[in-house]
């Protein structure tokens, strides 16, 4: 029902490599500090054209490229990743960002954040050496393929040799990232910056004090009835369903535009140049459905940027943990409520008569929220779907601390559904291989969704205290008052502030509590428990 979020300048992109100057090259003089200034200008635009470019051609691999044309567009990704970090490691830009740091009392505050993010990639890439950094953006671009065609085969031995190499390459890379943290920590900090094991472990048992008792009780419960979802709802009339989604959430199409994979995600080039993506199932209303919405969350977000981080070092969402919490926002605090339910039904009547015929809001409602321990992460429902990442964090931590084997995943992967879900795995496409991101690079990522869950109840509340009853106005199908809020709040700083100053500004300080009061709030009314 969701996935992933896609940087266009992701944690290896080029913005980030500054350059690795050597004590004999000589001092750049610098006129002043507005020459500095256009310089900088000017080299974040040329990265920013060459990252598009290599972005662009991912975002086609992933849509519509032929299966196994992967050859041809990694010899143009070698080749443009080789002069990107030629260009990015030229003597004269580390001297462009030492200039600017020290004259830094004369700088914006926009240009000064430009620096310090800048400063802050040169000095944990500017350690990778070229070969090292080729060779990964090269290895990333077969991975996809080998993915798509293990899930579909039903194949980890086809994708175990390739995830073996990408996690040695994180390995490696967390150490020049972060040589002071742990490896682990040093790639949740890619995705969540101040991220750490310490912090997840506690938050995660905190979330397994509320969830699991809550999942008990629900086993005693009468069962919500969820069939109607699964009779056969045509691929075409759900593209329709889309597009209307995109229309309600109020995203611009003229910016903003729908495609299909196998795995959804959101890819962001600037403010007026999001692509979101999604999967239809005959047999499934509502993951497309969820896949929509959850993806429009990130595309809102994106396209609510202000003009002036266009083309910087600050184009995009801050963190991982702040994108998700604006995706899983839309996708289950407005999506999943009875106001949307009322909002869309007539609409989901109109398109599937005969599918729907039978049902009114309120079974509708009920069962897009019903709770079951499942084996598909993007198809579980709120309660549930901690404990998917969980697995996940796991199985990553194992992995990098080089105490679980590529090999032996299967095996842990299955340990652990059956221990924190109670679900036996049948097999590897629905285990293991069911996610993109390990294919992408993408170690670390997976507690950002957690996070982001957690971190909207807490917006919500902070919501209402401001506008009142925003449901109102969901129930009627304007959700203008919504996106205008996190917009102002969120969305228009981009990176400009750092994701704990920027939810903190918002919020005040994170507490958990707010999230896992919500959970029991919601399922205790939906089972009369």
């Amino acid at each position: 029902m969701q996935e992933d979020f896609l940087f266009l300048d992701e944690k290896m992109g080029p913005w980030y490599d500054l350059g690795n100057k050597k004590e004999d090259d000589p001092v750049m003089k610098f006129e002043s500090v507005a020459q500095a200034i256009e310089m900088l200008k000017n080299f974040q635009q040329t990265q920013y054209a060459y990252n598009h470019a290599i972005s662009m051609l991912y975002h086609d691999a992933s849509t519509t490229a032929p299966s196994d044309s992967w050859e041809g567009r990694g010899k143009t990704m070698e080749i443009l990743t080789q002069v990107t970090y030629e260009q990015m490691t030229k003597p004269e830009n580390a001297e462009l960002l030492s200039y600017l740091e020290a004259n830094a009392d004369q700088l914006d505050a926009q240009t000064r954040r430009e620096v310090e993010v800048l400063r802050k990639g040169y000095d944990q890439i500017h350690r990778i050496p070229a070969e090292e950094y080729v060779a990964y953006s090269v290895l990333l671009n077969e991975a996809q393929g080998v993915w798509q065609k293990a899930k579909t085969d039903d194949n980890f031995e086809l994708f175990a040799p390739v995830l073996e190499k990408i996690v040695d390459f994180n390995r490696k890379f967390a150490g020049y990232y972060q040589p002071d943290m742990l490896p682990y920590d040093a790639l949740l900090n890619e995705y969540e910056e101040g991220l750490t094991m310490e912090t997840l472990d506690a938050f995660f048992a905190q979330l397994q004090e509320t969830i699991v008792p809550l999942i008990a009780k629900i086993r005693e419960a009468k069962q919500i009835d969820n069939a109607f979802l699964f009779k056969t709802y045509p691929a075409a009339q759900q593209r329709v369903f889309s597009e209307y989604l995109m229309d309600l959430m109020g995203i611009d199409k003229t910016h903003c535009a729908l495609g299909e994979t196998e795995h959804p995600y959101t890819m962001n080039f600037n403010n007026k140049d999001v692509r979101i993506t999604t999967h239809y199932y005959e047999n499934n209303l509502v993951s497309s459905m969820f896949s929509v919405v959850h993806e429009g969350g990130h595309a809102l977000y994106e396209l609510g940027a202000d003009d002036c981080y266009n083309y910087t070092a600050l184009t995009g969402g801050v963190s991982m943990g702040i994108h998700e919490s604006q995706s899983r926002f839309y996708e289950n605090i407005i999506g999943r409520s009875e106001a949307f339910v009322h909002a869309v039904f007539p609409k989901l009547k109109e398109l599937f008569p005969e599918q729907l015929k039978d049902v009114d809001e309120m079974m509708f409602y009920r069962a897009i929220n019903r709770s079951e321990p499942s084996l598909i992460r993007i198809e579980a429902d709120e309660l549930t779907y901690p404990l998917h990442i969980m697995v996940r964090y796991e199985v990553e931590k194992q992995l990098i601390a080089g105490t679980l084997a590529v090999k032996d995943i299967p095996a842990e992967w299955n340990r652990l559904y059956k221990e924190y879900l109670g679900v036996d795995v049948p097999n590897n496409a629905k285990g293991c291989l069911q996610d993109s991101h390990w294919s992408g690079g993408s170690i670390g990522y997976f507690p950002s969704y957690a996070i982001g869950s957690a971190y909207g109840p807490q917006m919500l509340r902070k919501m209402e205290e401001e506008l009142g009853d925003i449901y109102k106005d969901v129930a009627k199908g304007d959700l203008s008052r919504v996106t205008a809020w996190l917009r102002e709040k969120i969305h228009r700083y981009a990176s400009f502030k750092k994701p704990t100053e920027l939810f903190e500004s918002v919020c005040g300080r994170f507490d958990a509590k707010y999230f896992t009061d919500y959970l029991t709030e919601k399922y205790s009314k939906l089972y009369d428990l």
